[in-house]
């Protein structure tokens, strides 16, 4: 009975480990914990206790599971796996997300004094499969049917840390990584349903912007000529071939890079030991899945256009090098343009909204309309056209489902789109392109080949709870502060 009541109380799950967790205590009934706990306090800065709040990653994934028993059990029985069939041979599909958020200041609090900067990391159940005793295939028997939500988006862990502040970062990082670590070798016993039940966890750390990748990966920062977190391509090759490249990096190799670039064996230069690793020059510290941010890409991609919307506007295929003053009066004129004809203010940071607004046909016209030639016009709307085509690709939770038709031409369309570049708009393109344009092109078809998806293994939900971390700690800082 004891142990019937204990069930009841909520957050409270009994569970166990088979073999138990390596360094991680028995007990289940833990809450939220210093996320600094078994550190020997000597982060100095701040009152070490205030830093960072957590819960024990193993007891989050078990009451997350448990939340979703019903559906669990549904699955089941749609599947026609009789309950008391089905015992082991689960298998749960993790996506972990970190980010980092910039001012987090009590606006008039009295608090400890902490960094102005938060990092959040969080998880979310994305699928529950499971393999019969007598069967060959998996069958899935949950999938997360809104992976983007910040509602299915588990916060594991709230740090005041600067995203960019490597050393504590990873401290406060190393027990969750070192937990997840042994929860790969072990399965968890947890009833589901009335019986006991076997899980296998796995973690595709995709959540994740491309800052946090290159830091958690041990990559240099994202101005270097190593351009992409996938392949090895530097950024001169990336813009004389746009499209093909396929995935090479992973963390195993990045760990092997860090150990070449440590220790120089064949005693190179600076230059040419760099170009051996291909800019792994820090130790990769936790395992990301290679994919690409589709919310950052999105951003990304928009920053691109609006910039060509300027060059275009200023016709600088003709011209040689545009001053200051030119370049901020086409500026001015896109701004201008955009605001009266489709109310779009300028941002001090391109943001998701202005992205997408930015990125259609109704802003490409308002756009044309300040491009003196026609036939640069028509070039612009193409380059639209085929970015419409391509950008559900990769926003889709499901691409083979929602967008079959543009999922096929994918590459086709990013042929098209990289040809565009090259010949009219090689004034930009001439040996340099950015990060997400050349993920864009180069690599989103073999991603939603293995994965079969890119939007859904995304960042937003994480981000959308950004925005409720900052309600609960009574700060509106961002709305505010637009500068007119």
């Amino acid at each position: 009975l004891r142990a019937a009541e204990k069930e009841l109380l909520p957050g409270f799950h009994q569970f166990e480990w088979q073999p138990a967790l390596k360094n991680v205590s028995t007990s289940c009934n833990v809450g939220i914990i210093n996320g600094l706990s078994g550190w020997a306090s000597s982060v100095d800065e701040s009152p070490a206790d205030t830093i960072t709040r957590r819960f024990r990653y193993d007891v989050a994934l078990v009451s997350a599971l448990k939340d979703l028993e019903e559906d669990i059990m549904e699955g089941l029985r749609e599947s026609g796996m009789e309950d008391s069939a089905c015992t082991s041979g689960f298998s749960v599909m993790i996506k972990e997300s970190c980010d980092g958020m910039g001012d987090v200041s009590e606006k008039h609090g009295g608090g400890p004094v902490v960094p102005e900067k938060a990092v959040r990391f969080s998880f979310t159940v994305m699928s529950v499969s499971v393999l019969a005793d007598d069967e060959e295939e998996e069958v899935t028997i949950f999938t997360e049917p809104k992976p983007n939500s910040e509602l299915s988006c588990k916060p594991l862990c709230l740090m005041f840390v600067d995203e960019s502040d490597h050393e504590t970062l990873t401290s406060v990082l190393w027990p969750i990584v070192a937990e997840r670590n042994s929860m790969k070798e072990s399965r968890l016993i947890l009833s589901m349903g009335g019986l006991p039940r076997s899980f296998r966890f796995h973690f595709r750390g995709t959540g994740y912007d491309e800052k946090m990748v290159r830091e958690m990966e041990g990559l240099e920062a994202s101005g270097s000529t190593h351009i992409c977190t996938l392949c090895d391509s530097s950024r001169a090759e990336a813009s004389q071939n746009m499209v093909l490249h396929s995935i090479t990096r992973n963390h195993e190799e990045n760990l092997e890079r860090y150990e070449i670039w440590r220790t120089n064996p064949f005693s190179e230069s600076v230059d040419e030991l760099r170009d051996r690793v291909k800019g792994v020059s820090a130790k990769p510290f936790m395992e990301t899945h290679p994919t690409l941010d589709a919310l950052h890409c999105d951003i990304g991609n928009a920053t691109e256009f609006y910039k060509i919307f300027q060059d275009e506007i200023g016709e600088v295929f003709k011209k040689v090098n545009p001053t200051r003053e030119e370049r901020r009066s086409w500026r001015a004129a896109l701004d201008k343009q955009l605001r009266k004809k489709m109310k779009l203010k300028p941002v001090m940071r391109m943001n998701g909204n202005y992205a997408r607004r930015l990125m259609t046909l109704e802003a490409v016209e308002v756009v044309c309309e300040l491009v003196p030639s026609e036939e640069r016009r028509e070039a612009l709307r193409e380059l639209i056209r085929l970015y419409l085509q391509m950008k559900p690709v990769w926003r889709a939770t499901c691409p083979a489902k929602e967008c079959p038709d543009q999922l096929c031409r994918y590459s086709f369309n990013s042929q098209r789109f990289a040809d565009l570049l090259s010949s009219t708009f090689k004034y930009r393109y001439n040996g340099k392109i950015t990060n997400y344009l050349h993920k864009t092109l180069a690599h989103v078809p073999e991603i939603i080949e293995r994965d079969g998806s890119i939007g859904a293994w995304a960042s937003e939900g994480n981000e959308s709870a950004n925005k409720l971390f900052r309600r609960f700690r009574k700060m509106n800082a961002r709305q505010s502060k637009v500068f007119e």
